[in-house]
C-alpha cells in the first residue's frame, strides 16, 4: 500500500495518507509545521472528536482518581509518611516509563503503511504539528484502557494496601508529565527551571530529534547517554 513518490495533501484528512509515504515518512514528520491550528485527521466527525483533548481535562479527570488511590491506602492503615513514600516511588517509576515510552515506542522507526499510520496517531502527528494544542495531551479514553494492565502490574509486585498509593503516584506522575508537556509548548515560563525545560524539549523537536527524550526532567537522558550536546556557536 506504500506509494512511490507519494505527496501528502495537507488539505485532506491525514491519517490514512501518511502510511503511503513508506520510508520517506520519518523524514516527513521531522519537518515540523509550526501552527496552532492542527490538521484534520479523519473525515468522520466522531473519530476526529476522539483525537482532540483540551489540556485541563487531564487533571480534572485523573486527579480525583489519584486522591481516591491515596485515600484507599490510608484507609488500610498507612501513615502520611508511608503514603508520601509510595507516591514518590510511583512518580519515580513514571519518570522512567516516560523516558522509555518516548524513546523506544514514540520514536520507533517505521516504513510500512500500517506501521506509519499507527505511529502518526501515537506520536508522529506531534512532531509534524508540535504546536497543535488539542493533540498534545493523551486522550483520556486511551489512557483509561492502558491503566488496567498497569494497575494489574503494580498489584502483582506490591501488597494489597500499597498498590493503590503506588499506582496513584504513577498516575500523578503522568498528570504532571502531560501538563508540563503542554506548558513547555504553549506557556511563557518566567521560572528558570521551567524555562530550561522548555528549551530542552523544543531542542528535541527542532534540532536533535533522536536525543533528549525526557519531558519533566533530563535525568534518564543523563543515565542512558541520550543527553543532547550543548549548542555551540
Amino acid at each position: 500500500m506504500v506509494a512511490q513518490g507519494f505527496t501528502v495533501d495537507l488539505n485532506k484528512p491525514l491519517v490514512f495518507q501518511v502510511g503511503h509515504l513508506g520510508e520517506d515518512y520519518q523524514e516527513w514528520i521531522h519537518q515540523p509545521i509550526v501552527s496552532k491550528e492542527g490538521p484534520r485527521f479523519f473525515a468522520s466527525d466522531f473519530w476526529e472528536f476522539l483525537t482532540c483533548t483540551v489540556w485541563w481535562a487531564i487533571p480534572v479527570i485523573w486527579l480525583p482518581v489519584v486522591c481516591y488511590c491515596i485515600f484507599t491506602s490510608a484507609k488500610m492503615g498507612h501513615t502520611t509518611t508511608d503514603i508520601l513514600l509510595m507516591l514518590g516511588l510511583g512518580i519515580f517509576v513514571w519518570t522512567l516509563m516516560e523516558y522509555t515510552l518516548h524513546r523506544f515506542v514514540f520514536h520507533i522507526k517505521t516504513k510500512s503503511y500500517w506501521a506509519n499510520t499507527a505511529h502518526y496517531l501515537i506520536h508522529g502527528c506531534h512532531h509534524k504539528h508540535p504546536m497543535d494544542g488539542l493533540r498534545l495531551v493523551f486522550p483520556p479514553a486511551a489512557t483509561a484502557v492502558l491503566l488496567f494492565p498497569l494497575w494489574n502490574f503494580v498489584k502483582l509486585l506490591a501488597t494489597p494496601s500499597t498498590t493503590p498509593a503506588i499506582f496513584g503516584g504513577g498516575l500523578l506522575g503522568y498528570v504532571m508529565y502531560d501538563v508540563t508537556h503542554y506548558y513547555v509548548h504553549h506557556g511563557q515560563p518566567t521560572n528558570d527551571v521551567v524555562r530550561s525545560l522548555k528549551k530542552y524539549h523544543l531542542n528535541h523537536h527542532f534540532r536533535i530529534q533522536d536525543m533528549g527524550f525526557g519531558i519533566t526532567s533530563s535525568l534518564w537522558d543523563k543515565v542512558f547517554g541520550t543527553l543532547p550536546p550543548l549548542k555551540t556557536a
